[in-house]
């Protein structure tokens, strides 16, 4: 077998009865391949001019094996397709070319109209695994869930964690499954017509179990500066720079995911000529061959580079997560404005602006980091930025892990949902979210003694940055990272996806409402905001083709009369009248219910609500009674 014919440049791979092993290590003097059983049977590698060495051996599916350094330490294999035992254990020999895919009429996703699920595969369901998070996929399909976006998945160690301190980088993690579980469930994501995209880290990798420098010191930098460890070299020896290239189309390849999402990618530094993410994107894009791909980006900084075209000098990135709208969001829900939401009102301008032109900043000087924030983004289509309330970072950084739901009043967060899910950026909803799930989101990593000490206090020093958060009672109070317990509360009861059905609703129906309502004219729909009072804001949406017109009017403040209302976007099209089409104060919803609105004479919007109003041909007298005698 011939490196040509491989699938990878390095690991493990099978043609006929015969297994090819590859693995790059310029920096070692000889590389032994060891099979596991009593370490009785050993192969030497040979090694070739580019810095890799091979040998055929004949290893069969499961077989475990180590890879010798130099004569003394044995180490996983870099390119390990699984790790049975966690990262300091031998890699299992893989072959995917067993697994039987159903999925051949898939085509991929869309760019516009998805609605994002993030998962924690860990937590989503009390098993923790692959399999069990698969059979809830019918009911996510229901929901009207189009993309689930996947927590890392790359091997890590201890018992629990987030996933962001992964070491084999192809190894999905054991604690969820076996490599064909994950095929299984991504399999069954489209059978219920759902994508699934992998959130992958190519910034770093975790502190515990990573070997890559003892095979090549080339895999790392000095020269840049990294938030969790040494940065990663994408500018030296080139094997280095495809082994993370690689891993991006490995699991578009092998795992028939349907896309990425690439974390914090403002610590992904790169001067070659074309930069890192470029690659991996272009990657995805070829191995998924006549598939749709959908890759995301989290970029703190907010350079639009990211979602440019290539053409332009751009990465080609389809979208990118937009804090500014989570902050603003925040801040109008619970009225706090400590560390990195200092530099926001909460605002329904800010809103509004957040609605219609993604970030909010884009260049202006940012008090809290003192330096200008964001780059131009006038330009872009709402698709491109992911809106949330919740995400995994949003929820954990704070002293309990407590879900929006439950700082905020009712009636604001439903207005504020229906704002997410019914504006025009795309909407990504955290697992439970969805049904005001009463479990916290909090930070957990498993790690060996050494490092639980520092990881603890790297976590206090994190949440210092929030003035609330010293307060020695609440220091006192802080889950350790490290707890099983702390894992432990976070896992999910979806039964209260019954017992809250009121939350369970309001997405629902709002989900439907985007989605066969919103959504079909949404690439050339027009939409235009308004502040019609110190606490109230109004989106215009103007249909296409012979759909109606629809305005949203949240109110974040007590009952408000219009009347007059000196809003040209308040105004009613040609030969039409203004007809509720849905209200987050319905009792199904758990609101108050909604009184009349009159929205063709004197408007009146509850307070702390959200209502959607449509566009119907012909004309309406609106009594003050409520009451509608159509002419």
């Amino acid at each position: 077998m011939t490196a040509s014919k491989r699938r990878l440049q390095g690991g493990v791979e099978f043609q006929g009865d015969t297994a090819n092993a590859r693995v790059w290590a310029p920096d070692c003097r000889s590389i032994e391949l060891v099979l596991d059983a009593n370490q009785q049977r050993t192969y030497p590698m040979t090694r070739e001019s580019d810095g890799f060495f091979r040998a055929d051996v004949p290893l069969r599916a499961g077989d475990r094996y180590w890879l010798r350094l130099n004569g003394a330490e044995l180490r996983p294999d870099p390119c390990s397709r699984f790790q049975p035992d966690g990262p300091h254990g031998p890699s299992q020999a893989v072959d995917p070319a067993t697994y039987t895919w159903r999925d051949a009429a898939w085509q991929g996703p869309g760019v516009i109209g998805n609605v994002i699920y993030e998962m924690h595969v860990g937590t989503f369901t009390p098993e923790g695994t692959y399999a069990s998070a698969a059979r809830e996929l019918p009911e996510l399909g229901r929901l009207g869930i189009t993309v689930i976006e996947v927590m890392p998945l790359a091997e890590f160690p201890g018992r629990f964690g987030w996933g962001y301190d992964g070491v084999n980088l192809y190894a999905p993690t054991h604690l969820y499954g076996t490599p064909d579980d994950l095929r299984a469930f991504v399999d069954a994501a489209h059978a219920s017509a759902i994508a699934v995209i992998l959130d992958v880290v190519y910034n770093h990798l975790g502190p515990d179990g990573n070997y890559l420098a003892e095979f090549s010191a080339g895999y790392f930098t000095d020269k840049y500066s990294n938030d969790w460890g040494r940065a990663l070299n994408f500018e030296g020896q080139r094997p280095a720079r495809e082994y993370f290239v690689e891993n991006a189309g490995y699991w578009i390849d092998e795992f028939h995911f349907d896309g990425l999402r690439l974390d914090a990618t403002q610590d992904i530094h790169d001067a070659s000529d074309e930069h890192i993410l470029r690659s991996v994107t272009e990657r995805v894009r070829a191995v998924a061959g006549t598939r749709s791909t959908y890759v995301i980006a989290e970029n703190e900084p907010q350079n639009t580079r990211l979602v440019r075209p290539p053409s332009s000098g751009g990465f080609g990135i389809d979208a990118m997560w937009n804090d500014d709208y989570h902050h603003a969001a925040y801040v109008a829900l619970t009225g706090r404005r400590e560390a990195y939401y200092t530099d926001y009102r909460g605002s329904v301008q800010e809103l509004i602006s957040a609605a219609k032109y993604g970030f909010l900043y884009q260049g202006q000087w940012y008090r809290w980091q003192k330096q200008p924030r964001g780059t131009h983004a006038l330009d872009l289509p709402p698709s491109t930025f992911i809106a949330f309330l919740q995400n995994h970072d949003q929820i954990a950084n704070s002293a309990f892990g407590r879900r929006l739901h439950e700082l905020a009043s009712p009636g604001r967060y439903r207005a504020l949902v229906a704002l997410m899910l019914l504006g025009p950026g795309t909407p990504l909803i955290f697992q439970g979210q969805e049904f005001s799930a009463s479990a916290p989101f909090l930070y957990f990593a498993d790690h060996n003694e050494e490092l639980r000490g520092p990881i603890r206090e790297g976590r206090r020093k994190f949440l210092a940055q929030f003035p609330t958060l010293r307060d020695p009672e609440v220091v006192a109070s802080l889950y350790p990272p490290d707890a099983e317990d702390t894992y432990r509360r976070t896992v999910l009861d979806l039964s209260e996806r019954e017992r809250h059905a009121e939350a369970y609703a309001l997405y629902k129906d709002l989900i439907a409402l985007r989605r066969t309502k919103l959504i079909p004219a949404a690439a050339a729909r027009r939409i235009d905001g308004a502040v019609i009072s110190p606490e109230a804001l109004l989106l215009r949406f103007f249909g296409n083709d012979g759909e109606p017109d629809r305005i949203l009017l949240v109110n974040l403040g007590c009952d408000l009369e219009l009347s007059p209302i000196p809003e040209p976007l308040a105004a009613v099209p040609p030969a039409s009248h203004w007809e509720l089409e849905w209200s987050s104060e319905a009792i199904r919803y758990g609101g108050q219910g909604t009184p009349p609105v009159h929205p063709n004479t004197k408007w009146h919007v509850p307070g702390e609500s959200a209502i959607l109003l449509r566009s119907e041909n012909g004309d309406v007298e609106d009594d003050d009674d409520g009451s509608d005698s159509r002419g």
